[in-house]
This record gives structure tokens, C-alpha cells and sequence, in this order.
């Protein structure tokens, strides 16, 4: 499969470029950037081409890996979905929901396959885990904290214009609802979302599976507090999410490894376009309560 970047800010860099690059299964064909300089950085560091618009690029390739603001992803995706290629996304997928479901709509109208990539569903230790507690019942509540120090730190990120308006629930939140949603089930209500300090937030969700949960989620963390917690409940006992033996690399290289298996077979990944769009909805409905607080 020949799969172009779209992107070349540091999460492209850091994590898109390199594992492309080290896939044995596609072919790494070039990169496209808002910022034709940056692009042509980039793709001289790997030994491939910079396209000078995406139109270009998307006719000459399978697939396209997007490493871009939300905004510009969902518009860019509906974009190479027209034109017939399979979506390797980030979360989250859009900044709304109408946004959202143009991507999750385009995809299916196209069949292409789409993967969103969700960093701890595509690690080694947490995905195992994940699917281990899903097959489980019973569960009564979990506990989720994930807490940044992008806005605490000498973080690249920091400078992101879409973090700095949206904060953790759009960040951060998408990773806490990937794990949870296929262990509790989807969330039925939204049944309590507050600020605490900065960008900060507090939600408690209702699943389908009668579970509750409560999500603390922020990128102001000090740093020697930030980290990534999930504790499940139930009729099993008590149980936490592993900590990740590997970084983003390897499980992007996973997540290239799915989408070629969704395209190869046609059968649809867990964490697809329309998993991208119940977790847009989430995540929409979340920041109305944080409104209704406001008002």
C-alpha cells in the first residue's frame, strides 16, 4: 500500500514520518504540508517526495495518514475519501460532531477503511488488557485519570492553537473514552461535567452497561503528576490499566497494520471513523454540560 502524510507539525515528525518509514507492509510515498517549506524538510529527511498541493498527492497514493489540527483533518479526510482512500486519523476526529459525521459518512459512502488512532488501543499491554476486561461482566465503576503537562512543560505541543482553545476533554478525553467504551459499553448520559483548575475537567458517565465512570482530564498538570490511570471495579475485583512497554511508534505501526487489514478484508476496525464520531458525540455533549455550568 502506498500511504502519504498529511502533516508536518511534531506529531508527524515524532511519530507519523518514522513509523511510515519503518513499515516493511507500505510504501512511504511522500509528505504534504499547510507550510510547503516544512514539508520538504520532512520528506528530504526520509528520501521521499514533497507534493506541492494534496490533490497531487492523493492521486498518487492508496491511503493517506493524517497528522493535522482536527479541523483541518476532517475536511482533508472527507477530501481523500472522495477520491477513493483509506483514512489513517488521529483523535480526536473533528472539533464537532457535524464535522465528525462527514468523515464517518464519507468513508462509508467511499468504503474505504478508516482507522483512528487511538495511541493505548494500538499498544501491545494496554490493548491485551482492554480486550481481557471486555470479555468480563459485572463491572460496577472505573476510575479514569489522565492527566497532561502540555501546558506545564517545554511540551511541543504546547504552542497548539486547537489544545489551547479546546484543553484536555478534546485532547486527552478521547484516549480516557477509548479505553472505557469497549469495556463499560457506550455512554448513555453525561450525567455530570465540571471545571477544576485551568483546563481541568471532571466527568462522570452513565454506560449502557448500568457501569458508571468518572474521568479527570487535563494537559495543566504539574509535571511530576501527570500520567495516565484507568481502575476498573466489579464482580471480578479491582484491576488497572498496564502502563505501555513502547511509545507511539510501534503502536502506530500497529494501527498501519490495521488499516491494511480493514482494506485487505473489508471487515471494519473497532476504532474506525464511526468509532471516531460516538466518541466526537461524547465529547460534544460533555462541553454542553460544561456550558450549562457556566451559564
Amino acid at each position: 500500500m502506498r500511504i502519504g502524510l498529511l502533516g508536518t507539525g511534531p506529531w508527524a515528525r515524532a511519530a507519523h514520518a518514522p513509523a511510515l518509514a519503518g513499515h516493511p507492509g507500505v510504501e512511504f510515498a511522500g509528505v504534504w504540508g499547510r507550510h510547503p517549506e516544512a514539508a520538504a524538510e520532512l520528506a528530504g529527511g526520509y528520501g521521499v517526495r514533497a507534493y506541492p498541493d494534496v490533490d497531487a498527492l492523493l492521486a498518487d497514493v492508496e491511503a493517506v495518514a493524517v497528522a493535522l489540527p482536527p479541523s483541518a483533518q476532517a475536511e482533508l479526510a472527507v477530501r481523500a475519501a472522495r477520491a477513493g482512500r483509506h483514512l489513517l486519523l488521529d483523535k480526536p476526529l473533528a472539533l464537532g460532531v457535524t464535522e465528525a459525521r462527514a468523515v464517518a459518512e464519507a468513508a462509508e459512502r467511499a468504503q474505504v477503511a478508516s482507522v483512528v488512532f487511538f495511541t493505548t488501543r494500538f499498544q501491545k499491554e494496554p490493548e491485551a488488557w482492554i480486550e481481557e476486561q471486555a470479555a468480563e461482566a459485572g463491572w460496577f465503576t472505573a476510575r479514569a485519570q489522565w492527566l497532561g503537562s502540555v501546558f506545564t512543560s517545554d511540551s511541543p505541543f504546547a504552542a497548539s492553537a486547537w489544545r489551547r482553545e479546546k484543553g484536555a476533554l478534546w485532547d486527552v478525553g478521547p484516549h480516557a473514552l477509548s479505553v472505557l467504551l469497549p469495556v463499560l459499553g457506550d455512554v448513555r448520559q453525561v450525567l455530570s461535567a465540571v471545571h477544576g483548575p485551568a483546563d481541568t475537567v471532571h466527568l462522570v458517565l452513565d454506560h449502557a452497561t448500568g457501569a458508571s465512570s468518572t474521568l479527570t482530564l487535563s494537559l495543566s498538570a504539574p509535571p511530576s503528576a501527570a500520567g495516565a490511570d484507568v481502575e476498573l471495579r466489579g464482580e471480578s475485583g479491582v484491576t488497572l490499566l498496564p502502563r505501555s512497554s513502547e511509545g507511539a511508534v510501534p503502536a502506530l505501526a500497529r494501527a498501519v497494520d490495521a488499516l491494511t487489514a480493514a482494506a485487505r478484508t473489508g471487515r471494519r476496525h473497532a476504532c474506525d471513523a464511526a468509532f471516531g464520531l460516538r466518541v466526537t458525540e461524547i465529547l460534544a455533549a460533555a462541553q454542553a454540560r460544561l456550558g450549562e455550568q457556566a451559564d
